[in-house]
C-alpha cells in the first residue's frame, strides 16, 4: 500500500522534472528574444480561404491606435455599405481610402473595377511614401493583383521603399508568390466550416 509519505515524493519529482522542462523551455525563447535586435516595419500577409483575414488586420490597426500609433486603411472590393470596423476607426480620426465599386461580380465592370483600384492604389502608394504613418492595411488587395488591376511588381517595389519603420498588412485570398516572398510574416487562415455554406446569412456586427 502506497502510504501519504511516497505520494508526496512523487508529486514532488513530477514537480521538479515539470520546472526544469519549463526552465529549458525558457532558455529557448530567451535566446530568441535577445537574438532579435533588428528594429524595422514589419510586412505582414495575411492569406488563405479561412474567415478573419480582413478581420485580424483591423485588429492590428486597432492595436497600432491603442498605441497612439498613426494608421491608415485602404479597402479594395468592398464597396460603400456598412462597415463595423470603418465606423468605429474613422471616429478615432483613421483615414480611409475606399475602392467603392464592391466586389466584381456585382460591377460585371472589369475596366471600372481596374479604374478604381488603380485610382485607390494611387493613393496608396502616398501613403507607402508617408512617415508620419506607423501602419497601412491594404484590405482584400491580393484580388487586385490577381486580376492584372494592379501591377505586383510595382506593389513589391513600393513596399520595399516605404519608411523603415512603417508596418504594412495585405489581406485577401490567393496571395501572389512575389507578394509571400517579399513579407517578413505570413499568415494562412484555413477554413474548416463557414455558416455560409450551411445557408446562414451575413450578419451584422459578426460579418461585417
Amino acid at each position: 500500500m502506497t502510504d501519504k509519505k511516497d505520494i508526496e515524493n512523487k508529486e514532488d519529482i513530477k514537480a521538479q522534472r515539470y520546472k526544469e522542462r519549463q526552465q529549458k523551455v525558457k532558455e529557448r525563447i530567451d535566446a530568441k528574444i535577445a537574438a532579435a535586435t533588428k528594429e524595422q516595419g514589419v510586412f505582414l500577409v495575411i492569406t488563405g480561404n479561412g474567415k478573419g483575414k480582413s478581420t485580424s488586420g483591423f485588429g492590428m490597426v486597432t492595436r497600432a491606435i491603442g498605441h497612439d500609433k498613426k494608421a491608415a486603411v485602404v479597402q479594395f472590393i468592398k464597396g460603400n455599405w456598412d462597415c463595423g470596423e470603418r465606423n468605429l476607426l474613422q471616429k478615432l480620426e483613421v483615414p480611409f481610402i475606399v475602392m467603392g465599386t464592391g466586389f466584381t461580380w456585382e460591377t460585371q465592370d472589369k475596366e471600372l473595377d481596374r479604374q478604381a483600384a488603380q485610382a485607390a492604389w494611387v493613393e496608396a502608394k502616398k501613403l507607402l511614401q508617408d512617415e508620419s504613418i506607423d501602419m497601412i492595411l491594404f484590405d482584400e488587395m491580393t484580388y487586385m493583383i490577381n486580376y492584372g488591376h494592379i501591377d505586383i511588381d510595382e506593389v513589391v517595389e513600393a513596399i520595399a521603399n516605404r519608411p523603415k519603420m512603417q508596418h504594412v498588412i495585405i489581406t485577401g485570398r490567393g496571395a501572389h508568390r512575389k507578394l509571400l516572398e517579399a513579407a517578413d510574416t505570413v499568415s494562412e487562415v484555413q477554413s474548416v466550416k463557414h455558416a455560409f455554406e450551411s445557408g446562414v446569412k451575413a450578419q451584422l456586427g459578426f460579418d461585417y
